[in-house]
């Protein structure tokens, strides 16, 4: 292999370009060319020239949140003539293979590239750390970390006004975030996906914590679980107690990526480089026990990933 590129797709996770300068620097220490797609799929169907990736180029950004490659959405991808066309401008340009920095969605326009001669690597790359195959995704433990912080601070206030506040943090289709985050900040109620969640333990929950005193409440709700301005309209309308809402949105996404993501995402960016120069195709750089472990890109998105429950339940005992 002589000659790859390296793109970012779906949403922008802290940690992507620790991961794209890791691609760059040690496909160059292989001896390959390394270009820069910008603006994911949608720049290998534009007429946009790739970027010639040097040492230089990826200077100072391993602290850097979001993409200095950008990243788009680009449905059209998925239909096989578009595929073919954005296959064909890679062999035109004499790239062999491509690092897809991103998540599921990604990974599956990477499957199609490789069915259509172009060899592929996926690094996982999303806050919601939803992918099979990996125990981390790049952009999670800062994103955790945000919402951590964005507790602590909602607790100095809550405490002050002695109020409830349910804070509505993302996850669509799980609740890693609200999970890992509301064990770690100590919240009382965790409301996720993956679990039924009952307004009424919720309340009971909170009236357990006024009768021994307690001055305030934080409650997490993952945003595809429920919606915390009903959340907290409901606890208000059922406790008569005060309660504020607070929706942490996109902030989420952005920001200086922590240590352990920028660690990750070097591991993960150089290993991924390696694996085309051993033109090995298919496979996502995974990490298993703090180990990197290449798995088949099929177990991004044909195996659904199991919900921690046991840490869930801890929470709830450790939040009494």
């Amino acid at each position: 292999m002589r000659k790859i590129a390296v793109l970012t797709s779906g949403g922008d996770a802290p940690g992507m370009n620790a991961a794209v300068r890791a691609v760059v620097r040690a496909g160059i220490d292989l001896g390959m060319e390394v270009y820069g797609v910008e603006r994911g799929f949608a720049g290998l169907l534009s007429d946009a020239p790739f970027r010639k990736m040097e040492l230089g180029s990826v200077a100072g950004i391993i602290h850097r949140g979001g993409t200095i490659l950008r990243t788009a959405r680009a449905p059209e991808f998925f239909h096989k003539p578009v595929q073919e066309k954005a296959a064909q401008r890679l062999k035109e340009e004499g790239i062999g293979g491509l690092v897809v920095i991103g998540g599921d969605g990604s990974f599956r326009g990477a499957q199609a590239l490789e069915e259509h001669g172009i060899k592929t690597i996926g690094v996982p790359a999303t806050i919601d750390n939803d992918i099979p195959g990996t125990e981390n995704t790049i952009g999670f433990d800062t994103a955790v970390n945000t919402v951590l912080d964005a507790i602590n601070r909602l607790r100095d206030t809550a405490t002050s006004h002695e109020r409830i506040f349910v804070v509505e943090v993302m996850g669509r289709n799980n609740g890693y975030i609200a999970l890992m985050a509301g064990l770690a900040g100590g919240a009382e109620s965790i409301v996720v996906p993956e679990i039924e969640y009952d307004l009424d333990d919720i309340c009971q929950r909170l009236l357990k914590g006024i009768a021994r005193k307690k001055t305030h409440s934080i409650i997490l709700v993952a945003e595809g679980a429920a919606s915390a301005v009903e959340i907290g309209r409901a606890i208000e309308e059922k406790l008569d107690l005060e309660t504020r809402v607070t929706v942490l949105g996109h902030i989420q996404r952005g920001g200086t990526p922590t240590a352990a993501d920028r660690l990750l995402a070097s591991r993960m960016g150089a290993a991924a480089a390696r694996l085309l120069w051993e033109e090995r195709s298919g496979l996502i750089v995974g990490i298993k026990g703090g180990v990197l472990s290449p798995v088949p890109m099929m177990e991004a998105f044909m195996s659904g990933r199991q919900f921690p429950r046991q840490l869930y339940d801890l929470a709830l005992i450790l939040a009494k």
